[in-house]
């Protein structure tokens, strides 16, 4: 029986005072490495080309299904270079079921239309449609690069990259002057900022010696046909993204925090890969899944809501003679997507007994959604438990996290489609401060932690 007052409260624990100096240097380790793999992966296909380099390098092949499979083997399956599903086989049977940690890798952003390229008063222009929960006021007048393929009619691929390099230029949203946004202060901060207007400034200068109209667009148009070999034309084809061009750094005079783009959910994915790649001998199957399309609902063939993941999980449960459903139905998840991180600047959104902080662990949420928990997994009482063990065993520190007061807005993640296919399935992830930002905040222990959890879920039994 509990007696004492530790025993019987419950009490939140700063990392700093749960770990020793060994782990801290490990932890600056692991997040050297995952500030190099967010600096690369600027976009869902990028996450996930770099995702496959480095499994390639820790022994990862790619999947055969006419290959047979056997405990220790290490693969991996690209699906349409946007979404990415790896598992290293365990010693038992698919029919135990397997642990899953499932990631999203697409972030909120500014998408090209498909006929983007505009001039006007001698000005060339690229027109967006946002992509993702954004706040519209934040993507003005902050660096952007462009990353993206343009799939031509030969059926040739054209990878576009500008603003990456240092040495490339970069690109601009415009907003009004304070001396003349009288009008535009009174609107709603929603409104003010219209998303028809957050169109990108590609260029100022005319081709010399035209005299024919739109002789800046026609500029801007040789220099991507010289470098890129497309015609205008070709954006009919494209798939191209504006995201910030703001280079990943460390923040805080302590150096205690990561800024950068893209950390939701770029923080957890990173963690489960990095784990997935350290486990040699599991008892179960380790699986690990970054999805794509998350932000705007799981959609299409590459989001979590696709038969990708069926496919990948069907393909090994036949080589064992497994039934889909049976494995499914005996298999966990960790839904491995970023908690709200409380910030004490706007405390009124959040409840203070049910939210995340910064150094206090992984983040476990029961449900997320909105309201009433609309569109929620909502884990049952038993897995918030086996997950509290699973911790536990690993001397991982943990926090519970909620995303705001229950009336203040809400949001998702991939959780209640893996629990759509009848398994276990909880949140779990890394607190971030300025979420869907274009510069989002996290604490490097909560980045060690994560990575921790990770692979305690993945060694489970």
């Amino acid at each position: 029986m509990a007696e004492t007052r530790e025993e019987l409260f419950y009490t939140q624990k700063h990392i700093s005072d749960t770990i020793g100096e060994a782990e801290l240097k490990e932890s600056d380790t692991y997040c050297a490495r995952y500030m190099d793999f967010l600096q690369k992966a600027r976009t869902e296909r990028l996450a996930n080309a770099e995702a496959v380099r480095l499994a390639k390098a820790y022994g990862f092949c790619e999947f055969d299904r006419n290959a047979p499979l056997k405990a220790g083997d290490r693969i991996y399956k690209s699906v349409r270079g946007k979404m990415l599903l790896l598992a290293v086989i365990g010693k038992r049977s698919l029919a135990e079921g397997v642990n899953i940690c499932a990631a999203h890798i697409d972030s909120p952003r500014l998408d090209l239309k498909q006929l983007p390229l505009y001039e006007q008063n001698e000005i060339a222009y690229l027109k967006t449609h946002y992509y993702g929960g954004i706040r519209k006021y934040q993507w003005v007048t902050i660096p952007l690069e462009l990353h993206g393929v343009v799939a031509l009619r030969s059926g040739e691929t054209v990878n576009v990259n500008i603003g990456a390099d240092p040495s490339d230029p970069i690109l601009y949203v415009s907003d009004l002057l304070p001396h003349l946004a009288a009008k535009q202060s009174e609107q709603p901060l929603a409104k003010a900022i219209p998303g028809e207007k957050l169109n990108i400034i590609l260029g100022s200068l005319p081709v010399r010696g035209d005299s024919g109209a739109d002789r800046v667009k026609l500029n801007v148009l040789k220099i991507l046909n010289k470098k890129y070999g497309i015609t205008e034309e070709d954006f009919l084809s494209a798939e191209i993204e504006a995201v910030p061009a703001f280079p990943v750094r460390e923040a805080g005079l302590d150096r205690s925090m990561i800024a950068g783009y893209g950390q939701d959910d770029r923080v957890c994915a990173f963690a489960e890969l990095q784990a997935l790649y350290e486990v040699e001998a599991p008892e179960k199957t380790a699986v690990c899944v970054l999805a794509d399309k998350e932000e705007i609902g799981s959609v299409g063939v590459t989001g979590m809501e696709s038969h990708a993941f069926e496919c990948f999980m069907g393909d090994m449960c036949a080589k064992q003679g497994v039934e889909l459903r049976h494995c499914l139905e005996s298999s966990f998840c960790v839904s491995a997507d970023v908690a709200m991180a409380f910030d004490p600047t706007w405390p009124e959104v959040s409840d203070m007994r049910n939210t995340a902080k910064l150094n206090y662990g992984v983040g476990i949420a029961k449900y997320t959604g909105r309201g009433g928990k609309s569109g929620s997994n909502d884990a049952s009482a038993e897995v918030m438990g086996k997950l509290r063990r699973i911790f536990a065993d690993a001397n991982v520190t943990w926090q519970y996290a909620e995303l705001g007061k229950v009336d203040e807005g809400g949001g998702g993640t991939v959780a209640l489609y893996m629990g759509n296919r009848n398994i276990d399935t909880v949140d779990a992830g890394v607190p971030v401060i300025s979420m869907h930002a274009p510069y989002e905040i996290v604490a490097k222990l909560d980045c060690y932690m994560t990575y921790k959890a990770m692979k305690a879920v993945y060694l489970s039994k």
